[in-house]
């Protein structure tokens, strides 16, 4: 079993902060779904990109790396294909891509690993079946067949954005107009925001409506260019780091980003922590930390670190608005407040929300759940114990953020990773 045994530090000095794998899951999708050769740059190498990009290249695009650069031929697509999509364990993957598959008529079998085959498919999946498209089965593997038909498609917005943004990569492919309905407030609406924004740039127009949006059919996606912006995402478990104790500047962060996690800025403000931006960089210093109550609809991905930097705070922080937290890669909430606790602190879980007790926390061994927030979170956590940590599935950064570990040595972190 993988491990990482992470010792109490001061993170000191500036990093640049990782791309965007929210932006570069769309843009690789833009790509694939454009007539003619597309630059994404820069991407990083986890694993979810990799599922992406291969599933994409078996759905007929072809993709080239050179460097830290994709160069993607799209528009080779050919409808009715029959082709498997190993989506591993990325549930962007899975959602963006199963609309698009059926939009192109293609018989396709879709597998998973870990918990993705657990997680909630069924609005989405019974939207499609009114619309044209069979599933073998009601949870992966399945195979699909038919072909999506435009309409309108009514969502729930609180269960996952990733539906609706699957939609709308599909829709604009069909041969008439359609509509997606939202039957309830959407949750984490930045990242449809950032989809939204991934379209405009192919060329491919969405009209908003007073709930959801209209989308024509018959469009053509535009090769481009595109850079991919920093993750404020993963540069949150630096700058909470710091905020719990140490100096870290991290460059690559757009201020006016539709990233949702960019709000991790003004959460490490009301937690007191010395926190500036420019044009440039964001720069957190440690200063002490005072209890405060976060929604988190808009902030999944933030509920780990943002309970560990609780810990560190002098007082109650309640993290409410978090009921989806149960279905990510672990039981976040769950996991969260297991992994508190280990470390000797006190965290209360509820059905949708956690409440951490500040004053600090020990150090001891926890386990990282499969998950690579759990895991991330639990380094962040050792920065500040007083004693190590080691926490368990150290492999599961590789999801998301690969370097994870050498990045915190380069800052001046102490860490020993057995990957097993």
């Amino acid at each position: 079993m993988s491990r990482a045994v992470i010792h109490p530090a001061a993170l000191s000095g500036t990093l640049a902060a990782p791309p965007s794998k929210s932006a570069a899951h769309r843009a690789l999708i833009c790509a694939a779904l454009a007539d003619g050769k597309s630059r994404v740059y820069p991407l990083a190498g986890s694993a979810d990109m990799a599922a992406t990009a291969q599933c994409l290249c078996a759905m007929g695009a072809q993709i080239a790396r050179e460097g830290d650069a994709a160069f993607v031929e799209g528009g080779r697509c050919a409808a009715g294909a029959e082709v498997t999509l190993d989506c591993a364990e990325s549930g962007s993957t899975l959602r963006f891509l199963l609309p698009v598959a059926a939009a192109y008529g293609l018989r396709a079998t879709f597998v998973g690993r870990g918990r993705l085959p657990e997680r909630p498919l069924g609005a989405l999946a019974d939207q499609m079946k009114a619309h044209g498209v069979s599933f073998s089965a009601g949870a992966m593997p399945f195979t699909i067949g038919g072909r999506l038909s435009p309409g309108r498609y009514e969502l729930p917005g609180d269960v996952s954005s990733q539906f609706v943004t699957g939609l709308l990569f599909a829709l604009p492919l069909l041969d008439g107009e359609s509509e997606i309905v939202l039957t309830s407030p959407l949750q984490s609406a930045g990242y449809v925001e950032m989809t939204l924004r991934a379209l405009q740039e192919s060329g491919v127009a969405v009209t908003p409506t007073e709930n959801g949006w209209r989308v024509p059919g018959n469009q053509r996606f535009r090769a481009f260019d595109r850079t991919v912006e920093g993750d404020w995402s993963n540069a949150a478990f630096w700058l909470c780091a710091a905020a719990i104790g140490g100096t870290v500047r991290i460059t690559g962060l757009s201020n006016d980003s539709a990233q949702g996690d960019r709000a991790v800025y003004e959460i490490l403000e009301r937690f007191g922590a010395d926190i500036t931006r420019d044009a440039h960089a964001v720069c957190c210093e440690a200063a002490p930390l005072r209890a405060q109550r976060i929604d988190a609809g808009q902030i999944p991905d933030l509920v780990p670190v943002l309970a560990v930097t609780a810990a560190f705070a002098e007082g109650d922080t309640e993290i409410y608005n978090a009921a989806r937290l149960r279905i990510k890669e672990s039981d976040r909430l769950a996991s969260t407040a297991a992994l508190l606790r280990a470390l000797g602190g006190s965290a209360e879980e509820y059905p949708d929300r956690l409440v951490v007790h500040g004053g600090g926390l020990r150090g001891g061994d926890a386990q990282g759940a499969n998950d690579h927030r759990i895991v991330m979170a639990a380094a962040v956590a050792a920065l500040g114990c007083g004693e190590k940590v080691c926490v368990t599935d150290a492999h599961a950064i590789n999801k998301s953020y690969p370097d994870f570990f050498d990045e915190l040595n380069k800052l001046g972190g102490r860490c020993n990773v057995d990957m097993g």
